[in-house]
């Protein structure tokens, strides 16, 4: 979206500087690589990388102008907008955008199953035949929120939505802020960072904003922050849940059964379509009845989206399957690992009908002090659900101790190496393989040593 210039340089608080002329209006990017001629380079910084080390280059490579926070890196005459905080800036930029977008705009958080949800929702409304557009991937932080608003088109009427995640505390007011979003969804306040963030409470905090900053919040039924905080909401939320789950007296909310999916009315009135579910697991279920929740809300029909069901498939890295030679069946669930996200995967894992089920568990990561008390019960589960249980990571003994504590059958790993040399050496036809386990173990080795193609 091209931003008027003036009404820009308001929005960020710049002081212009340089003997160019400044366009009319500002097209804005940060990649010198793929910037556009008569464009407005924005200097971001980062851990690894400063962009205005780049700017004079994104001159040459034809911007007309640059926003900087150190005008020393402008190349004389050249024009360009002084600021504070560039990534700041770019946040102000995107809330500017935003306030031009007439399409409805869902905000998605959670520390579990918000990527999920987000792609969930964007196949509903597609198979619903609403235009919708989406954050790519986990592009989920204050520079993949800011770049997502700013690319919408002025007047763009389609559902915008945007995968909101945090580390540290508060981390979402900002993105909620530029967002202003329509409908906030929070799957769920559990305990991803807790390492970062210092207390559930301050998670709960954080977690709060999107459902507290948006006009209409969708609530999970099975989240114990949000049914504690849901009474303190401007408007009712619209609940979700699976089963038997029920909103509290007067309340809407959207229930997905095994293969029926049932809208609660305000007056206890329901309504009941038929859906066929193409996934496993009672979490995704889960998922994707906050997601038609969410669809409701932007105008889709119960009908058009029941309908839409039939064709959701998971996302890359969530429970993908494999099968292999011999009749094996490899389960590759390591996008990312939380201890609420590693309990319901084993939850599925173990209803895998399989001569053995062979549960390879790296570590989870960011937990803080609690986190031998997590491994510990994450091998107690296991121990009921896998017959073995491989136990790798920093917390592999606290695994294994949680195994052996159900009498279950546990080997541990120092490496993945090590783990692909005894999968090679022990695996059996007919058996199934999870790979569970933060990124930072790279799971994704072990499942292409076994011939396996994912997407990590």
């Amino acid at each position: 979206m091209r931003l008027a210039t003036r009404e820009a340089i308001e929005a960020i608080h710049a002081t212009a500087t340089g003997e160019s002329a400044f366009p009319e209006s500002l097209l804005v990017q940060t990649d010198t690589r793929a910037i556009e001629r008569g464009a407005t380079f924005l200097a971001l910084r980062g851990e690894r990388f400063d962009g205005h080390a780049y700017v004079e280059e994104a001159f040459v490579r034809g911007a007309a102008c640059a926003i900087v926070d150190d005008a020393s890196v402008v190349p004389p005459g050249r024009a360009a907008l002084v600021v504070r905080d560039t990534l700041q800036a770019y946040l102000d930029l995107g809330r500017l955008a935003r306030a031009r977008v007439k399409g409805t705009v869902v905000a998605v958080t959670g520390s579990t199953g918000k990527t999920t949800t987000k792609q969930f929702l964007l196949a509903l409304l597609r198979g619903a035949g609403i235009p919708v557009s989406a954050t790519p991937e986990n592009e989920n932080n204050e520079v993949g929120v800011a770049k997502f608003l700013c690319g919408l088109g002025d007047g763009d009427a389609r559902v915008a939505i945007i995968e909101m995640g945090a580390r540290k505390y508060r981390d979402l007011d900002v993105l909620v802020e530029a967002a202003r979003p329509d409908v906030g969804v929070l799957t769920n306040a559990g305990e991803a960072h807790l390492e970062i963030m210092g207390s559930r409470e301050r998670i709960a905090d954080t977690k709060w904003a999107v459902p507290a900053g948006a006009r209409r919040a969708v609530l999970n039924l099975d989240d114990a922050v949000s049914v504690t905080l849901a009474a303190g909401l401007a408007a009712p939320p619209l609940w979700y849940g699976i089963d038997g789950e029920r909103p509290p007296h007067g309340q809407r909310a959207v229930v997905i059964e095994a293969d029926a999916v049932w809208t609660i009315a305000e007056d206890g009135t329901t309504e009941t379509h038929h859906i066929a579910i193409g996934f496993p697991g009672d979490h995704n279920r889960r998922n994707l009845a906050g997601a038609f929740a969410a669809a409701l809300l932007c105008n889709a029909t119960a009908e058009a989206l029941a309908d839409a069901v039939r064709g959701i498939a998971l996302p890359h890295g969530r429970y993908e399957v494999v099968e292999l030679p011999d009749d094996v069946r490899l389960v590759f669930d390591a996008y990312n690992a939380s201890l609420s996200g590693t309990l319901v995967t084993l939850a599925t894992f173990g209803r895998e009908e399989a001569e053995r089920r062979i549960a390879v568990l790296g570590s989870m990561a960011e937990l803080g002090d609690e986190a031998p008390t997590m491994h510990h019960k994450i091998g107690e589960i296991a121990g009921t659900r896998a017959d073995i249980v491989l136990a790798g990571g920093r917390y592999a003994e606290d695994t294994a101790r949680g195994v052996e504590a159900k009498g279950g059958a546990v080997v541990r790993y120092a490496s993945n190496e090590d783990a692909i040399a005894w999968l090679r050496a022990n695996v059996r036809r007919g058996d199934a393989i999870l790979l569970k386990g933060s990124r930072m173990y790279k799971m994704e080795q072990i499942a292409e040593a076994l011939g396996a193609e994912v997407f990590a």
